[in-house]
């Protein structure tokens, strides 16, 4: 039986189906199938051809670079402000990374031949999906460079404040062990900086589930890296104005009713 979409997820929760002209967005309305992302699915594989890309709403995808003795590392998030598959209007069609949901909620998902027609037909689509693949790029970079010269705690902080960004509220259900194949750190790592973040009073953790209690706080024991990444997304995607956005931090009083089914 299928799941009923609630009412108050649209396209438009996604900051790049937000920001299209609306002739543009009603070209492709009826080709938008929401679909509903279980947490630790796999939407995609390494190597596998990419048949949909997903643009989430209330889901939030992590692209994982796999090893080939298993181990893995998060290289990116993806929330509702981008698309899952750049790889397909790239021209590269597989990606050797792997999509995981990070957390559960919906996306809007689109053949991946009508996402080509609109590319390849120009327009702000276009121009969106290419500062999009700007922004993702600069997340990767930076993530890398954090991983590398940045403590756990940091890396922990940055993680957190990139995941609030893309959710409609301040609950994050995740446990350590998967922060800890995201972060590609040893679990005792994370354990020991969530402690730290908890006696601080900025996060309260209980099995599976964080909720972040000073935000201000945790950007101000964050890297730079974090406000690098959010800088240059702000800077190439635009919150547009009226079109029912509920963009991360900015607005989780409107969007919190979104999670009311899950």
């Amino acid at each position: 039986m299928p799941i009923a979409i609630p009412l108050a997820v649209k396209p438009v929760n996604n900051r790049l189906l937000a920001a299209l002209p609306e002739p543009d967005l009603e070209s492709i309305r009826a080709d938008l199938q929401p679909v509903k992302l279980r947490l630790g699915e796999v939407v995609y594989e390494s190597g596998a051809e990419l048949g949909y890309v997903y643009f989430p709403a209330t889901a939030i995808v992590s692209l994982l670079y796999v090893l080939a003795d298993g181990g893995s590392a998060e290289i990116a998030v993806v929330g509702n402000d981008g698309v899952v598959g750049v790889s397909l209007f790239m021209g590269g069609e597989t990606t050797p990374s792997r999509a995981v949901v990070q957390s559960e909620g919906w996306a809007f998902r689109l053949q991946a031949v009508r996402l080509k027609e609109e590319f390849i037909r120009g327009g702000e689509m276009q121009h969106l999906l290419l500062r999009y693949t700007q922004a993702l790029i600069t997340q990767m970079a930076q993530t890398a460079v954090c991983n590398r010269h940045h403590s756990i705690d940091q890396q922990l902080c940055r993680w957190l404040l990139l995941t609030l960004d893309r959710l409609p509220s301040s609950d994050i259900s995740m446990t350590q062990e998967l922060i800890a194949n995201m972060l590609g750190v040893r679990r005792e790592g994370v354990t020991e900086a969530a402690g730290k973040l908890q006696s601080a009073g900025l996060i309260r953790y209980t099995r599976g589930h964080i909720s972040v209690l000073d935000r201000a706080g945790l950007e101000q024991r964050c890297c730079e890296c974090y406000a690098v990444v959010k800088r240059e997304t702000d800077r190439l995607l635009p919150q547009p104005a009226g079109r029912g956005h509920p963009g991360g931090q900015h607005g989780h009083e409107q969007g919190a009713p979104m999670h009311a089914d899950h």
